[in-house]
């Protein structure tokens, strides 16, 4: 039986080789954000005057119905950069998350922090066309990637001007950090089962390589774990349910950023 991952995966697949029907990567080189420089996540994390945290565009995940269904992704994001984020993450996967291109490209246009395309990147084709969408930094999942994958799909995004994100959530999938790597991120959710330990992060912590921004994933509900792993050595935390389950998430993230 087909975990939840797998299944994003071979729908992954499935919708790289329509798009390529459809615009070449030679047509994604021709957009306008192709030979713009992108905005730095890893100077936007280390700047003292934000927050350090990712707060995530996300409709809905695929063990539960909607979070937030019609949200309106400008409001949302403009709050999130107003009151401190440091980077904003966008959902682009429609099948399991409920998200759209058309979502990172309409948050691109409000802000000036960068922007995180979250998605399931498993062929060159996705790189090209996250770069060509307007996103700043692309997010490499360990668990779907084999190590000459994860290599092989970081060294192009750098090629092309962007930042990438490397996320893993065991002690197993060190050995997939290579050079072409700016974040690593450590999932406390178990992406086969979704259950998720927020214990998970400091576990791993000590493995991780120094030069590289360290960053929390998933489970985030409170401000006091944000302290905890802040103290623990973690630079960035990615947060999105927390807030989205709100009417106005924006405003949910400035109240969790007072409390910090």
């Amino acid at each position: 039986m087909k975990n939840i991952l797998d299944q994003i995966v071979e729908q992954k697949r499935i919708e790289v080789q329509q798009k390529q029907q459809i615009q070449s990567i030679d047509d994604l080189k021709q957009s306008i954000h192709f030979l713009n420089p992108v905005r730095s996540a890893k100077a936007s994390v280390l700047d003292e005057a934000k927050t350090g945290i990712i707060a995530e565009f996300k409709r809905k995940s695929p063990s539960k119905v909607f979070i937030n269904e019609n949200a309106n992704v400008k409001e949302v994001v403009t709050g999130y950069e107003q009151f401190g984020a440091s980077v904003v993450s966008v959902l682009t996967d429609e099948n399991f998350f409920g998200g759209s291109i058309e979502d990172l490209q309409q948050a691109k246009e409000v802000l000036s922090i960068p922007v995180l395309r979250k998605d399931f990147i498993v062929d060159a084709y996705q790189v090209y066309e996250t770069k060509a969408i307007g996103a700043d930094l692309m997010l490499l999942i360990a668990e779907c990637l084999t190590k000459e994958e994860v290599h092989d799909l970081a060294k192009l995004a750098k090629e092309i001007g962007l930042e990438v994100l490397l996320e893993i959530h065991s002690e197993d999938q060190l050995e997939k950090v290579n050079e072409y790597i700016d974040l690593i991120g450590i999932n406390n959710r178990n992406l086969k089962t979704f259950v998720v330990d927020t214990e998970k992060s400091k576990q791993i912590l000590k493995q991780l390589p120094e030069d590289l921004i360290k960053v929390a994933e998933s489970g985030i509900s409170n401000p006091k774990v944000v302290k905890d792993l802040k103290a623990a050595g973690f630079q960035s935390f990615l947060i999105g349910e927390n807030f989205m389950k709100h009417e106005n998430p924006g405003k949910a993230f400035q109240e969790f950023v007072n409390q910090l």
